[in-house]
């Protein structure tokens, strides 16, 4: 079998891999639920490659997302739900239902007429799906009615957290100044400094989590992504801890080897050398 710029081909190769007796071993055996954290996996290393601009190994990490979904709507297939055909045909009925303003008749609409499209839309999406799930006999989706509800659990949590926090904010229950949630991450640490000296394990982890919540809410209020946020102080770490490493190879020696007051020395000489060329 040849590699072929024709998704078919994708497609047949799955096929091939998921055939009883001749097929893979490994691939055989996996099921929705085992490919789903490499899924998630794959759609991260495309947010890296991005992250990092390098277009050759984004063309390489979208064709990996892409055998996913080629991967779990054979499986869907074997098992009678759905064909990969069936998930084109979806997503592109919904692109088209979902911009009226594009290909249907409603033009020249504003940003804020758009969202207030876009919403009546998935609403009636909703009563369509509902309707549907009921023609096929298949019990009604339990309805929540929270504000929070539809926030998937499958997110990061400092993600998820930015999330809850936003759908909160929509009726009020809101800090209205970014001054204010500071004053509560220095709450934070101090509930944690007392869980510190009480020992307690559980409620230092509880704290922690407290923190991080509040931290996430700061990232919010400032307009900024508290993933990208942390990935770039984990970048920045990365960068300064090889630069002490690198010192410690010119000397023949290894991190291991060095003491506490020398690794902060040459941590402080890193940062001040960024600094300069900064």
């Amino acid at each position: 079998m040849k590699p072929s710029r024709d998704i078919e081909r994708l497609i047949e190769i799955m096929a091939a891999l998921r055939t009883p007796k001749t097929g893979c071993p490994w691939d055989l055996e996996q099921d929705f639920a085992s490919v789903a954290p490499y899924t998630v996996e794959e759609a991260y290393e495309v947010a890296d490659a991005i992250a990092r601009g390098d277009k050759l190994d984004l063309k390489d990490e979208l064709g990996d997302l892409l055998l996913q979904v080629v991967f779990h709507a054979r499986m869907a297939e074997e098992e009678g739900s759905f064909a990969f055909p069936d998930v084109v045909e979806a997503i592109t009925s919904k692109l088209i239902r979902r911009h009226p303003h594009v290909f249907g008749e409603a033009r020249d609409l504003s940003p804020a007429e758009v969202k207030v499209l876009w919403h009546r839309i998935k609403a009636e999406e909703k009563s369509a799906k509902a309707a549907a799930r009921e023609a096929a006999g298949l019990p009604p989706l339990q309805e929540d009615r929270s504000v929070l509800a539809g926030v998937p659990h499958s997110l990061p949590a400092l993600t998820r957290a930015w999330k809850l926090q936003a759908r909160a904010s929509t009726v009020g229950f809101d800090w209205n100044d970014a001054r204010l949630v500071l004053d509560k991450i220095r709450e934070e640490t101090e509930e944690i400094d007392e869980a510190l000296a009480d020992g307690d394990k559980a409620a230092i982890q509880e704290e922690i989590g407290d923190l991080l919540f509040v931290i996430a809410n700061l990232a919010r209020h400032v307009g900024a992504d508290p993933e990208g946020c942390l990935n770039a102080a984990n970048a920045k770490f990365e960068r300064r801890f090889k630069g002490i490493e690198e010192q410690l190879e010119t000397q023949g020696r290894r991190a291991k080897d060095a003491t506490l007051d020398e690794l902060e020395a040459l941590w402080q000489a890193v940062k001040k050398a960024e600094k300069a060329v900064g």
